[in-house]
C-alpha cells in the first residue's frame, strides 16, 4: 500500500479542492396506477429506444423506470438533473405515478410482473433479466434504489500523485486511491444506512420470507432499510472479492463465475462497485449502491445525504486501515451492514451481538468534522451537512425514516406513498419549465435542455454563463447559444437582424411596411430636430438593442426636455439611434421557424390594476410576488421595473409611482410591450389571420433567416392584412421561446419541441 503519505497531504494540500469530482446518479422508480398497483403498461413510447436512450430506460421490469444522469461537477447539479428527468417522466405518464419508495408497491403474482422488453436488438438484455427472474424471483428484482457514481477530480488525483512521490504509474496510483476508498466505504456504509436508511415497511403482497409484520404497529421489530437487509436484493452466497489490487479483484470475480456462484460480473450485487469505463484495466469511478429512495424528496435523494456520503468517502480515503479487508473483515462489515439495516431503529444493532453503533457513529462523524477542519474545507453546504449529521447521531428520532413511519401508521403503507406520488406530480406540473440545478441559465435554454433529455439527445454545456450548448445524437452535432442562435442562420443574416436600420431597408426593398423615421449618430443633432418631431407620436430607440432596452415612446411629444432625455437614454445603448413614427395598434411577437409561423403572442405592456388604496409602487411590488415572475429571463415572466423609463411614461399620464389608481383602473407603466420589461404574454397563434403570418414568413425570407421572432403592430386583428394596416418593428436574432411555451394566458406552443425538430433530432 503506497498511500501512507497523508500527514504530508494534511500539511500541504488544503481547501475545497478536496470536494472536486464528478457525480452521477441512477434512480429506479416503479410505475404504479392510481391505487398503488404495479403498472402493467409498456414503457412510454415517447422516450424511444430504451437501449439507446442515455437518460431514461428500464431496469428489470417494464414497469421499472431507470433514470440516469451524466457525470456532473457538483452534487446539486446531479440531483437537479435527476429531478428534471423525474419531472419529464412524470408528465408523460397517463393515469400513473412514480412510486416514491425503494420497497415495491402492490405486486401481482410472479407471472404477472412484466419483464422489460427490448426488441430484437435487446435480446441479450431480455434473456439476462429472465435468468434473474428464474434465479432470484421477479419480486426481489423490484427493489428499487439510487446508485451514486463518484470519481475524484483528475486535478486532485494528480496533486496527490505528486505529493505521494509514488513509484507506481499514475493509473496504478489512481487504482490504489479508488480501491482504498472502496474498502473503506464497505467498512463504513452502515453509518450512511443508520442515518439515511428509509425503506422500513413492506406491503403484504411482497411476501418477505421472514417473520416481519407488514406494518410497524403490528410488530416489535421494525427494519430501518429492508432493501439493505438480508431480505433485500442480494446474492445467495457470501461473496468476498479481493480488493487488494485491480488484477486480484478481477481474478476473484472470474473465479466466482467459474464456480457458478454468479453468471457474470454484473451479477455481483456488491454495495460498492469499482467501475471500468475508459480502460478495462483501470478504475474510472466508484458506484455506491446502498442508497434508499427518500419518500420525502421528489428527486428521491437530498443534497445533505449525498454530501455526507461524499464526505464519508473522503474520510475513508484519508483514514487508516487496520486490516487487509479479507474475507473475515468483509463478513464483519456485512454483519454491520445488515444488522443496522434490520435493527437500526433500535438504540443498538442486534445482529448476532450488540454493536455500539451510535457511539461509533458519533466518533466517526466527529473525526470527519476534524478532518474537514484540518483540510480547511470551508464549503458551507458540506459543513452544514456534517452539522446535520451530528444532530442526527444525537437525536435519533429526527431521522426522516421516523416521519415516513408516522405517515405510514396514520394513513397506511400504500395510501401514504400514493399521496406523496400525487404531490410530486403536482409539483412537476407547477414547475414544468425549470431544469433543476441549471436554474441560473436562461429559461429558453432550460426548456431546450429538457426536450433534449426527453428525446435522448446528449448535451454538454460549453459555456454556462453564455448558455452555449453542444447537442449530439447519432452523429448529428449542433452548437446552440441561448436556445435560438444556431448554425441554421448565417452570420450576415444575424447581423442584419441585429441592426434595426439594415432590417428596415431590406424589408422596404421587399415591399414590407416598416415605420418611417430618421437615424442619428449625434445627440445634439437629434435633440435639435425636436421641432421637426414635435406633436408627432414617436419611438426613440437604439439601433442595436434587445429586450426593450433604451426605448422610449412619446405619444404626445410636446415636452422638449422629455424628448431630450429620451434621446440621451437611447444613446446610452448605441452610437446610432432611430426616431420613428409611432404606429398605433397592438404589438404581436410572431415566431417563425423555416417557412412556418409556430407561435404568436400579444405582449401587453407592464401594467397594474388599482384597488383604490394602494400606490402604483405597492401594486407593482404585489404583482411581482407572482412566482412566475423573476429576473434575467429565468422565469416565464419578468418582474415589472420602477426605473426612469417607467417614470417618464407615467409622467406623460400625470402620474408617478406614489399615485393611487382608482379601483379597477388599469395603469400602464410602459408603452413598449416587451416581456423583458414586465409585460404580460397572451397567446394569439390561432386568432391571427393567415395573411399576417404570410407577411411574417416573407420578412424572414427577405433576411434569409430560419429562426426569428418578428415584432408586428396590428391595429385590428379581425381584419385581413393590407399594405397600410400593419408594420414590422424589428426581427430578433435570438428570440425567447419560453414566452411561447409558458404564456401568461393561453396555450403552450412547445417551441422547444419544434426547435429540436428543425435541429434534426
Amino acid at each position: 500500500m503506497e498511500l501512507d503519505f497523508f500527514q504530508t497531504v494534511f500539511n500541504s494540500l488544503k481547501g475545497n479542492i478536496w470536494l472536486e469530482g464528478l457525480f452521477g446518479l441512477e434512480k429506479e422508480n416503479i410505475r404504479v396506477d392510481r391505487s398503488g398497483n404495479l403498472a402493467q403498461t409498456s414503457h412510454p413510447e415517447v422516450f424511444g429506444n430504451k437501449l439507446k436512450h442515455p437518460y431514461i430506460t428500464t431496469d428489470f421490469s417494464e414497469s421499472q423506470v431507470e433514470m440516469i444522469t451524466p457525470p456532473l461537477p457538483e452534487i446539486s447539479q446531479a440531483i437537479g438533473f435527476l429531478e428534471t428527468i423525474h419531472d419529464i417522466v412524470s408528465l408523460e405518464l397517463k393515469d400513473e405515478y412514480l412510486w416514491p419508495q425503494s420497497i415495491p408497491p402492490i405486486l401481482p403474482s410472479d407471472q404477472q410482473i412484466p419483464i422489460a422488453e427490448y426488441g430484437e436488438d435487446g435480446k441479450e438484455a431480455r434473456e439476462y433479466r429472465e435468468f434473474l427472474a428464474e434465479k432470484y424471483g421477479p419480486k426481489n428484482q423490484l427493489f428499487s434504489g439510487i446508485h451514486f457514481n463518484f470519481s475524484y477530480s483528475e486535478k486532485l488525483l494528480e496533486l496527490l500523485y505528486r505529493k505521494a512521490n509514488s513509484q507506481l504509474s499514475f493509473d496504478d496510483f489512481k487504482d490504489e486511491v479508488y480501491l482504498k476508498t472502496a474498502r473503506q466505504m464497505l467498512r463504513f456504509r452502515w453509518l450512511y444506512i443508520l442515518l439515511y436508511g428509509d425503506s422500513p415497511v413492506v406491503d403484504p403482497s411482497f411476501e418477505l420470507q421472514c417473520k416481519m409484520a407488514p406494518y410497524p404497529v403490528e410488530s416489535d421489530v421494525v427494519a430501518l432499510s429492508i432493501r439493505n437487509s438480508c431480505f433485500g436484493y442480494q446474492n445467495f452466497d457470501d461473496l468476498f472479492p479481493d480488493y487488494s489490487s485491480v488484477s486480484n479483484f478481477k481474478n476473484s470475480i472470474a473465479q466466482m463465475i467459474k464456480e457458478e456462484k454468479i453468471a457474470a460480473a454484473k451479477e455481483l450485487y456488491s454495495p460498492v462497485r469499482p467501475k471500468f469505463l475508459r480502460d478495462p484495466d483501470h478504475i474510472s469511478y466508484l458506484e455506491f449502491r446502498f442508497i434508499d429512495i427518500d419518500p420525502l424528496s421528489k428527486a428521491g435523494i437530498s443534497p445533505e445525504a449525498l454530501q455526507f456520503l461524499h464526505a464519508l468517502a473522503l474520510y475513508g480515503l484519508l483514514s487508516d486501515e487496520l486490516d487487509d479487508f479479507g474475507a473475515i473483515e468483509q463478513a464483519e462489515a456485512n454483519r454491520y451492514h445488515t444488522g443496522v439495516a434490520m435493527y437500526g431503529l433500535d438504540t443498538e444493532s442486534k445482529s448476532g451481538k450488540r454493536y455500539m453503533v451510535w457511539l461509533k457513529g458519533k466518533a466517526i462523524v466527529s473525526k470527519m468534522k476534524d478532518l474537514f477542519g484540518m483540510l480547511e474545507i470551508n464549503n458551507t453546504e458540506y459543513l452544514d451537512s456534517l452539522d446535520q449529521t451530528s444532530k442526527l447521531v444525537e437525536n435519533h428520532k429526527d431521522r426522516k425514516v421516523h416521519e415516513v413511519l408516522k405517515g405510514i401508521v396514520e394513513k397506511g403503507y400504500i395510501p401514504f406513498h400514493v399521496e406523496k406520488a400525487k404531490q410530486y406530480l403536482i409539483e412537476s406540473r407547477d414547475k414544468s419549465y425549470n431544469f433543476w440545478g441549471l436554474e441560473d441559465m436562461e429559461l429558453s435554454t432550460q426548456l431546450l435542455l429538457r426536450e433534449a433529455v426527453k428525446r435522448g439527445v446528449s448535451f454538454e454545456i460549453l459555456d454556462r454563463k453564455e448558455n452555449f450548448v453542444r447537442f449530439k445524437k447519432d452523429g448529428n452535432i449542433q452548437y446552440v447559444k441561448q436556445a435560438t442562435k444556431t448554425s441554421l442562420d448565417n452570420y450576415a443574416s444575424i447581423l442584419a437582424m441585429e441592426n434595426k436600420l439594415v432590417t428596415k431597408k431590406i424589408l422596404e426593398e421587399h415591399s414590407i411596411r416598416v415605420p418611417k423615421g430618421l437615424e442619428y449618430t449625434n445627440s445634439e443633432v437629434a435633440k435639435a430636430d425636436f421641432l421637426f418631431h414635435r406633436g408627432k407620436p414617436v419611438v426613440i430607440k437604439p439601433n442595436q438593442t434587445n429586450f426593450g432596452l433604451g426605448i422610449t415612446i412619446l405619444k404626445e411629444n410636446s415636452d422638449e426636455e422629455t424628448f431630450g432625455r429620451a434621446v440621451d437614454i437611447a444613446f446610452e445603448y448605441d452610437t446610432t439611434i432611430l426616431i420613428e413614427e409611432f404606429i398605433a395598434g397592438r404589438e404581436f411577437r410572431i415566431f417563425v421557424i423555416g417557412d412556418e409561423v409556430v407561435g404568436i403572442l400579444h405582449r401587453v405592456p407592464a401594467n397594474v390594476t388599482g384597488d383604490g388604496t394602494k400606490t402604483i409602487r405597492e401594486l407593482v411590488e404585489l404583482k411581482n410576488l407572482d412566482p412566475l415572475r423573476g429576473k434575467g429571463y429565468r422565469t416565464p415572466l419578468e418582474k415589472i421595473r420602477l426605473e426612469e423609463a417607467e417614470a417618464i411614461f407615467l409622467k406623460q399620464q400625470g402620474k408617478d409611482f406614489e399615485t393611487i389608481p382608482a379601483a379597477g383602473e388599469v395603469v400602464y407603466l410602459r408603452e413598449n410591450s416587451n416581456i423583458s420589461t414586465g409585460g404580460d404574454s397572451i397567446d394569439y397563434t390561432d386568432d391571427i389571420p393567415d395573411s399576417y403570418k404570410q407577411i411574417a414568413v416573407r420578412a424572414a425570407k427577405a433576411l434569409n433567416v430560419k429562426i426569428t421572432g418578428l415584432d408586428m403592430i396590428i391595429p385590428d386583428v379581425s381584419a385581413e392584412a393590407t399594405n397600410d394596416n400593419y408594420a414590422i418593428i424589428e426581427l430578433n436574432f435570438n428570440p425567447a421561446i419560453h414566452i411561447h411555451c409558458h404564456p401568461f394566458q393561453g396555450k403552450n406552443r412547445k417551441l422547444n419541441e419544434k426547435l429540436m425538430d428543425v435541429l434534426g433530432y
